[in-house]
């Protein structure tokens, strides 16, 4: 197993190395630690797809990138995990599925904390002490766009992680799209589950609906988990009704939930653990 520190700084490699070695002088970062290059180069460099020395220009020929697929979830942590939690988690990455899997911690705090969880549609602030990106990743020519053992896998180790994040709800982060939470089913204009809405967006989700439902009412812009109009999330049947105004600070209430197939999906990769 590799653990490695992969940061992107936002200036010169001397004030990096001035910040660094005054905060963390444990990491004995080194000018040879190093690579200054434009923000779009530095894409080609943390994405680890294509191969080093790539020009830019790679990014807009949609052939160019290999046949892998990767299925992802996300959890947030509110409490530092201990030992025994560590020693789980390497546990499951011993297991053999766990040669093509991943995860990425992305710290906050910060400024991520002095911003409201309000100001915008990015709710998951203050209290969080980092970002788990949990991924496993295939082969699309060898394996096929599906992998079951895979996609078991991850489930396994997000499984694992229930008692170490976010509770009521078990938050996640909308950019690592996850299909477990639910989705909607863009072939009809029916009423649609939105299990996964206040997991993405919190309480902001209801603001969310709002904005939707005075843009594009008719929902011409859509995916499997885009904000839905309010009309597709009302009901004259109360068994399936959304009451959009009924949640408390953590959690939606009288929630009717559909009991559907899930289908076990995959999306192409966009970046890398």
């Amino acid at each position: 197993m590799l653990i490695g520190f992969e940061s992107l700084f936002l200036g010169g490699a001397d004030r990096l190395l001035m910040l660094i070695n005054r905060r963390f002088p444990e990491l004995g970062l080194t000018r040879e630690d190093c690579m200054e290059m434009s923000w779009i180069e530095s894409v080609l460099v943390l994405g680890d797809v294509f191969p080093n020395g790539s020009s830019p220009a790679i990014l807009l020929d949609r052939a160019a990138a290999p046949k892998q697929y990767t299925k992802q979830k996300a959890d947030y942590v509110e409490e530092p995990i201990s030992v025994e939690g560590l020693e789980g988690i390497w546990k499951v990455f011993s297991e053999i599925e766990a040669e093509a899997g991943g995860m990425n911690w992305t710290p906050y705090g910060g400024r991520m904390s002095e911003i409201p969880e309000s100001e915008i549609a990015y709710p998951h602030r203050a209290g969080n002490i980092f970002l788990i990106y949990e991924a496993v990743y295939w082969d699309g020519e060898k394996i096929g766009a599906v992998s079951p053992r895979h996609i078991r896998w991850v489930r396994k180790l997000h499984r694992y992680l229930t008692p170490y994040v976010s509770k009521n709800p078990r938050s996640a982060y909308a950019n690592y799209r996850d299909y477990d939470l639910g989705e909607n089913d863009i072939s009809t204009s029916d009423n649609q589950e939105v299990s996964w809405g206040i997991k993405y967006f919190k309480n902001n989700f209801n603001r969310l609906v709002q904005v939707k439902t005075k843009v594009d009412p008719a929902n011409f812009f859509k995916n499997e988990q885009s904000i839905p109009p309010r009309h597709m999330l009302l009901h004259p049947n109360p068994n399936k009704q959304l009451c959009m105004n009924s949640w408390g600070n953590k959690q939606i209430q009288n929630v009717h939930v559909r009991v559907h197939q899930k289908r076990e999906e995959t999306s192409s990769l966009s970046r890398c653990a």
